[in-house]
């Protein structure tokens, strides 16, 4: 389906059923953001919000709120899309098959960018968009679903520019209303490339940001694509029309089929504080200084439609964003990475903190005695590509030894691990290094440490399932549980980890449990798999927080005999996302025709 507009998409999910038209004024002010989770958590409908209060903005949420509806979305162009990106990962197998790609080819031709010469656009205010604040220690009002345009200094114009989904903060803290606002991005985007060449060149970076439009716009923005693929290129090969642009006359380019523009130029060391805000972690990210734009126009079409998502702990909108490009990238990142069949950053750790990947020890077939070795330089490939380089914990195998293991099984794909993994051997630290900047497990802002888990070969232990009867710890360890064969969630009301290692060391069958998560809640790890990944991979930076049973260093390797997570609250995280519980009764009584 060619969508023109957001308008269109809207149009199209009302005829067929998977919209929910919310009629009652409805309190940008978390209310909004309540009854979107809400909704989404109940594998819900698209919502369109027909009165935000302060606004004479409608409002839509949750367009992408499961992978179905988004493959409905695109149901006419993703077979060509997934085509496109396989030929830029294996360029020669179109010229093995000229006819059969030809089609490929001129969808791709098709999709370029196009200039026009008009738009129907009326100038507005920042303050006159839907001020949505979805969390209540948020710093302000946030747009959650921009896309964020900026130019290559060296080389201008839409072919080498950069679409990105940045977060914007609209109000709050020290910004001057609807003159500045906050930009928020991290490392290892392509805008900070981008800023930093226009100030080498001493001048202003100038931004557009867009917001609404056909959904392939969203789409492109998050797209991690092949180097040299354009972003409004895939925008207009996924949506199956061009992306349409001008620049207006002060040389800022404007999306024509997007809702809203807001212009603005980024200027060398300005920036202001940024946040609360919170964030895919399920945490608030914090304030921190971030750069200021400086706002030149807003733009709004005639009956133009805000389009945001609510951001939390996950499951999210987002994850459906992320099962989409798991499906149209396909085994791109395989052919770039040599040996490596799949890498999966798993939503439910919060995406950066946990990589779990499968590769190949293909250049000693005459061992007998496997070891990882080829696993090893396929982590670090995997630890120096783009985003997947913020990853604190990368866990690998051997494809050879499970040819059915699969790195979205995550229960299966632990246990897989735990069965074969040489404590001795198989740990590799790298410190003092960058993380996620929405991380507030390591040392700072952006620094933390990571790990790499490699295990290959035959099983060396049975997992245990169940506790030995004889199985009793120190006091000061408490509700000892099993989240899943061979990972023991235990309590602990003090410092003293050595404890536990010194009295679990002289247990019978503590082999058969190789990893102890101290953690503050064992029933909530031990009732669902996601809460062990959520709680253990978001609260702990590996040089920190992993310990020992038997601990020591052999020629500087760290080693031990049973791991230990300490995947405890620390007094340097940021809070827990948290519902207001007086919005969430305001919420029942308006979603009861609904839901």
């Amino acid at each position: 389906m060619a969508y023109k507009s957001l308008q269109d998409c809207i149009d199209d999910l009302d005829k067929s059923g998977q919209l929910i038209r919310i009629k009652e004024e409805v309190d940008p002010y978390l209310e909004m953001a309540a009854i979107h989770l809400r909704i989404f958590e109940a594998k819900g409908k698209a919502i369109l919000f027909e009165k935000v209060k302060g606004s004479n903005y409608q409002a839509v949420s949750n367009l992408f709120g499961t992978t179905e509806r988004s493959q409905f979305l695109f149901r006419n162009t993703l077979p060509n899309v997934k085509k496109m990106i396989a030929l830029k990962s294996d360029p020669m197998s179109a010229l093995k098959n000229p006819l059969k790609n030809i089609s490929v080819a001129f969808a791709a031709f098709k999709a370029l960018p196009k200039k026009v010469s008009s738009h129907h656009f009326e100038k507005i205010k920042i303050s006159d968009v839907p001020q949505i604040q979805c969390w209540e220690k948020d710093g302000g009002a946030f747009v959650t679903l921009p896309i964020v345009y900026s130019e290559d200094a060296d080389k201008t114009g839409v072919m080498h520019s950069n679409l990105g989904m940045y977060r914007i903060q609209l109000s709050g803290n020290e910004y001057i209303q609807d003159k500045e606002i906050g930009l928020h991005y991290q490392l290892h985007r392509g805008i900070g490339v981008h800023q930093t060449k226009w100030n080498n060149l001493g001048k202003p970076m100038k931004v557009s940001i867009f917001i609404g439009g056909p959904p392939s716009h969203s789409f492109a923005a998050v797209m991690p694509l092949p180097e040299g693929l354009s972003e409004l290129t895939f925008a207009g090969a996924l949506g199956g029309r061009r992306f349409r642009y001008l620049y207006d006359e002060d040389g800022f380019c404007l999306s024509t089929d997007s809702d809203f523009v807001i212009t603005g130029e980024v200027y060398q060391n300005e920036v202001k504080p940024e946040g609360p805000f919170g964030d895919h972690l399920g945490y608030y990210s914090l304030k921190h200084d971030f750069p200021l734009m400086r706002v030149n126009n807003v733009y709004a079409k005639k009956n133009a439609i805000w389009s945001f998502t609510v951001v939390g702990r996950p499951p999210q909108e987002d994850t459906a964003f992320g099962n989409m490009i798991h499906e149209m990238t396909g085994s791109a990142i395989s052919t770039e990475i040599p040996g490596l069949h799949e890498v999966h950053a798993v939503d439910a750790a919060g995406v950066h903190p946990l990589l779990l990947a499968i590769g190949s020890e293909r250049y000693t077939p005459y061992y007998t005695n496997k070891q990882p070795q080829e696993l090893l330089t396929i982590a670090n490939h995997i630890l120096g590509t783009g985003q997947l380089s913020l990853a604190k914990f990368l866990f690998i195998a051997n494809k050879s030894d499970d040819e059915h293991l699969k790195t979205h099984d995550e229960e299966k794909f632990f246990q897989h691990i735990l069965e074969r993994i040489d404590l001795s051997r198989d740990i590799h630290f790298q410190t003092k290094t960058t993380i996620d900047t929405l991380d507030y497990s390591g040392d700072g802002l952006n620094t933390g440490s990571k790990v790499i888990i490699a295990a290959c070969g035959e099983k060396k232990r049975d997992l245990l399932d169940k506790l030995p009867n004889d199985f009793i710890l120190p006091n000061s360890f408490k509700n000892p549980k099993l989240v899943t064969k061979g990972i023991l969630a235990v309590e602990l009301d003090n410092e003293q980890i050595s404890e536990l290692a010194n009295a679990v060391k002289e247990m019978p069958n503590i082999n058969g449990i190789p990893l102890i998560i101290i953690c503050d809640d064992a029933d909530f790890l031990a009732a669902d798999f996601n809460n062990f990944l959520w709680v253990t991979f978001t609260r702990s930076n590996p040089s920190h927080d992993m310990y020992g049973i038997n601990e020591r260093i052999e020629n500087k390797h760290w080693c031990c005999d049973t791991l230990i997570i300490d995947a405890r609250i620390k007094p340097h995280h940021a809070p827990v996302l948290e519902k207001n519980l007086t919005v969430e009764k305001r919420v029942d009584a308006i979603l009861k025709s609904y839901l």
